[in-house]
């Protein structure tokens, strides 16, 4: 998989795009978003192909303050 952080426009073929976390589909191209949480000692990236997709995942992060 590509560093998350990178650009993933250029010189990203599908098989090595992340894949999105709602529909499956590699998440490359200007629609890419990225979701970045800390969770104890590990940071942890959630891939989104669209704004649509970011939008109908079921977030997973804990809840703020506990």
């Amino acid at each position: 998989m590509v560093d998350p952080t990178s650009e993933l426009e250029e010189d990203v073929d599908e098989e090595s795009a992340p894949s999105c976390a709602t529909c499956g589909e590699p998440a490359l191209g200007t629609g890419h978003r990225t979701v970045t949480w800390v969770d104890g000692d590990d940071v942890v990236h959630r891939h989104f192909c669209s704004d649509p997709c970011r939008a109908d995942w079921d977030d997973e992060r804990p809840a703020a303050g506990g």
